[in-house]
């Protein structure tokens, strides 16, 4: 099974899931360096439903939230890593800096996002728990980040990135 699907085939696939009873939970993120803090946060989402969707940040999304150094690593090649995890059950790309239109899209019945977010502050958590999801935090990892493995790889290599 191809876990890197389209939209358009994700919802077909959540679709089905939905008929057999099981519970879509989704949560995105630029997933550029993948570091043991990004394991644990993607173990804990899974554990809030059935199916676990990854929005995956585009590289033109990605540069626009982190810069025009980033992402260091390709879509495509993001997309396959965290495919790869047994925790991810789909992976799908989107362009906006923004999931909104991809949760208003899939309609999941959980939003899951780390603890550097507050519930309340969390896109498309208004629109989950209109449709009577939940928005789930997980905690954040302290001192595990793509920024910070970048810095530490600029101050022992140089600019590199």
């Amino acid at each position: 099974m191809n876990k890197i699907v389209t939209w358009e085939e994700l919802k077909k696939e959540i679709e089905g899931h939905r008929r057999k009873g099981k519970s879509i939970s989704f949560t995105n993120g630029c997933f550029d360096i993948l570091h043991a803090g990004h394991v644990q946060y993607l173990r804990e989402a899974r554990q809030t439903g059935d199916v676990l969707v990854l929005g995956l940040n585009s590289d033109a999304s990605v540069r626009a939230i982190k810069g025009e150094k980033r992402p260091l690593v390709p879509q495509a090649e993001r997309a396959e890593v965290v495919a790869a995890l047994s925790t991810v059950d789909y992976v799908t790309v989107f362009e906006e800096t923004t999931p909104l239109r991809l949760i208003e899209f899939l309609r999941p019945d959980c939003l899951v996002k780390g603890g550097d977010w507050r519930a309340e502050e969390v896109v498309g958590g208004d629109q989950v728990r209109s449709w009577g999801g939940k928005v789930v935090i997980v905690p954040f990892r302290q001192g595990i980040s793509t920024t910070n493995i970048v810095e530490k790889i600029r101050r022992v290599y140089g600019s590199c990135c």
